[in-house]
């Protein structure tokens, strides 16, 4: 499996985000684009495949008009596409961005965001660890450099430097650590690095005694449990406080009811951003996963649907 250095590909993450806040500048208000091409398929962050795959399989059986495809790939190469007109719908944990926006209406279009679902940001460790409680700043000192030994955050560890690995270097998860943990500073450390996908952050983490994985929750559910309190075993997901000193009593794995609640800290919108210059296939799947059928798929995937009331019961366990 093929770790990236992080300090390495940051830069280049940087200088593609300032090249999609710009654009490719209209010329006469016109552009030239393929439309059956871009409608033949949309694009995602990798992240997300999960809940899409499953809401794209349902939409297909439902719906007979014009064949759509997915391709997952980073946050930002998905906004590249789209702003280059090769495709007309994203995914993303993102809105379009004002030059963004600017940018399309210049060019005749009429873009469009629609928020689908509220997903947790989950950390996870190996199984080995005991050390599964953390709090939001000292996850932004792990993130900084600030921290590099895990006996920094957790004086009794034996585990050695923490060796942080995320699921793409240009990935949503790195966008949101980078703007909603760091406030807008660089991830910069040699102990932080990149994988390709969100199942190799799984495989890594279980691998490497002293790692912690940073990935969408919804790669983590068991669907084998319908009451999705279960997370995958080979694995475990740490808890989480948004105060100074995590504690059992007020840290939180990005359970639903956490989601819905406001408990977990690291919950992150998931849009749908159409630039389609018609109302077709791209358009018509976009607003099925947001209407009752497609939030459904959402509520039962783990995630917490845009749209939609939680009926919420206090139940008593007994251990006898």
């Amino acid at each position: 499996m093929k770790r990236f250095s992080f300090d390495k590909i940051i830069g280049l993450t940087l200088i593609l985000g300032l090249f999609l806040a710009c654009g490719n500048k209209p010329k006469n208000g016109q552009t030239a684009y393929d439309y059956e091409a871009a409608a033949s398929f949309f694009t995602a962050d990798e992240s997300f495949f999960p809940i899409l795959d499953e809401e794209l399989d349902v939409y297909q059986t439902l719906h007979a008009q014009g064949e759509l495809k997915a391709e997952y790939t980073s946050q930002e190469d998905a906004m590249e596409k789209l702003m280059k007109n090769e495709t007309w719908l994203a995914f993303t944990t993102r809105d379009f961005t004002e030059k963004e926006l600017q940018n399309l209406k210049a060019r005749k279009f009429l873009p469009r965001t629609i928020p689908i679902a509220y997903d947790g940001l989950a950390i996870i460790v190996n199984n080995s660890n005991p050390d599964t409680l953390i709090t939001v700043k000292d996850f932004a000192r792990i993130l900084s450099g600030e921290v590099k030994e895990w006996k920094e955050v957790y004086p009794n560890s034996k585990l050695g430097e923490f060796d942080v690995v995320f699921d793409n270097p240009k990935s949503s998860t790195v966008r949101y650590c980078v703007d909603s943990i760091l406030g807008g500073k660089p991830i910069n450390s040699a102990n932080i690095g990149a994988v390709m996908k969100s199942a190799e952050v799984v495989d890594y983490v279980e691998n490497h005694k002293n790692a912690i994985g940073i990935i969408g929750s919804n790669w983590l559910n068991d669907k084998r449990d319908t009451t999705n309190v279960t997370f995958k075993k080979e694995i475990t997901v740490m808890k989480v406080s948004k105060l100074d000193s995590a504690t059992v009593y007020n840290s939180w794995r990005p359970y639903q009811f956490y989601l819905y609640n406001g408990n977990y800290p690291l919950i992150r919108t998931i849009y749908a951003l159409l630039n389609e210059p018609r109302s077709g296939v791209p358009s018509g799947f976009a607003h099925f996963c947001r209407l009752p059928k497609g939030q459904l798929i959402i509520f039962k995937a783990g995630l917490l649907p845009i749209q939609g009331n939680m009926n919420v019961r206090e139940v008593m366990v007994s251990s006898e």
